[in-house]
């Protein structure tokens, strides 16, 4: 089930969403890497983390599904957002370098078709940072933030797509470990929660990132071959012939 855009935007312009946006912008922010040079692909609803970085990329696109809706991005200047199948991406392939997946993992139909897609349009060696509900937090189980709908994950579930899907996970983070209300009390000690969870490695984060790199070749599936049978012939003894027979 997928959140309309509109709540998204109201969301993010929220107390709750600005927390939100601080605390994952910077787990993202460690995986990006040097991107200078670099084509950028936010999938989803990806704005509020791709303008830290949209001015050093080469060229930076953010690719928002049909069922969720599209918004101009960015405000000024040329739009570099669109309206798109996430399933087929109107894309060469290996012509992105780094691709961001936020408010799409969890709430596309195929899980798997969405990845296969992605690795087709990265480049050799290119990567993908991956946010997804964490099934044991609590933001997967309100339905007050947008993480609060579709497909949760655990960490096995998510390495687990990522072997069917050829990336190979890189690194892993958790963030989001203040509850999702909208007190300004609860608010307020956000970095004591983050500190709190991060410090002991505690289950109940809100959500899982992963950084994982496309394989080169995927594996392949060998295949019995079937050996054609040759025809021998079969010799069958004659019966014995009696004197009596012979003319």
């Amino acid at each position: 089930m997928s959140i309309d855009i509109t709540d998204l935007r109201s969301f993010y312009a929220s107390p709750l969403g600005a927390v939100t946006r601080r605390y994952v912008g910077r787990a993202i922010d460690r995986f990006w890497g040097p991107l200078t040079g670099l084509r950028v692909l936010g999938l989803g609803y990806a704005p509020p983390y791709l303008a830290r970085v949209r001015n050093e990329c080469e060229r930076t696109i953010a690719f928002m599904p049909a069922s969720q809706g599209v918004v101009n991005w960015p405000s000024t200047g040329a739009s570099a957002s669109a309206l798109v199948d996430p399933l087929m991406m109107p894309l060469p392939e290996a012509s992105i370098d780094r691709v961001l997946v936020v408010h799409a993992l969890e709430t596309v139909e195929s899980p798997s078709e969405l990845l296969h897609e992605i690795w087709r349009i990265l480049t050799p060696g290119g990567r993908i940072i991956m946010v997804a509900p964490n099934r044991r937090g609590l933001w997967a189980r309100m339905d007050t933030t947008p993480f609060g709908y579709g497909q949760p994950y655990s960490r096995s579930q998510l390495k687990s797509l990522m072997r069917q899907t050829w990336f190979s996970p890189e690194g892993w983070a958790e963030t989001l470990y203040v509850p999702p209300l909208t007190s300004r009390v609860v608010l307020s000690t956000a970095a004591a929660w983050e500190s709190l969870g991060s410090s002991f490695s505690l289950p109940f984060a809100g959500l899982h990132i992963v950084e994982a790199t496309k394989q080169l070749y995927r594996p392949g599936t060998a295949v019995a071959v079937r050996r054609a049978r040759r025809a021998a012939p079969v010799f069958v003894p004659a019966p014995a012939t009696r004197m009596g027979d012979i003319p």
